[in-house]
């Protein structure tokens, strides 16, 4: 079956847009994004869910995280058999290691220590505008899995790569990266 490109780009433009579960507030910045760009935040002045790092080993976070892999995307969910959203997926990771996590992705904007992607850590989150690049707000996230020679991060797409799946921060992924947070020590 041959897909026509308008039918490609519709679908490719959904990819992240799925996992943003919230809407634009008025005129609250926040100027961590690592494209210098200030950035819009919806969470505004929330209370940090993280307010200090997680002592929880690396290694088994992204293990655990991998487990996942192949499980099919479902939008607003945090339950595996069901099929996982983004913010379901990384809800459901924390949840195994018996810690409550924000549900939401841009909630996750204002948690932890922003980390310069070149140093990022496996079991570090990654966050992503969703596909509306131009409002600066988080929409997307996942796990970083590797950072050498390319950053590789796990998380649950929409669109053309349904499900639990690993990418490179490359391309669409790229543009629209807004941060890496640190939550685990």
């Amino acid at each position: 079956m041959k897909l026509s490109l308008p039918i490609l780009f519709i679908s490719f433009s959904v990819l992240l847009i799925s996992c943003s579960t919230s809407k634009k507030t008025s005129g609250e910045k926040n100027t961590t994004s690592s494209n210098n760009s200030s950035v819009t935040n919806p969470a505004g002045n929330r209370k940090k869910t993280f307010t200090q790092p997680l002592n929880i080993d690396r290694k088994e976070f992204v293990s655990f995280a991998k487990t996942l892999l192949g499980t099919r995307y479902k939008y607003a969910s945090a339950v595996p058999a069901n099929g996982l959203d983004c913010s379901g997926f990384i809800y459901y990771v924390f949840g195994h290691f018996n810690v409550k996590a924000p549900r939401s992705s841009v909630d996750f904007t204002n948690e932890g220590e922003t980390i310069d992607a070149k140093n990022a850590e496996p079991g570090d989150i990654i966050l992503f505008t969703g596909s509306d690049n131009s409002s600066g707000i988080v929409g997307h996230m996942g796990i970083i899995t590797e950072n050498a020679p390319v950053l590789k991060f796990i998380h649950s797409a929409s669109g053309k790569s349904v499900g639990v799946i690993i990418n490179a921060l490359t391309g669409y992924y790229k543009t629209h990266f807004v941060k890496v947070i640190r939550i685990l020590k």
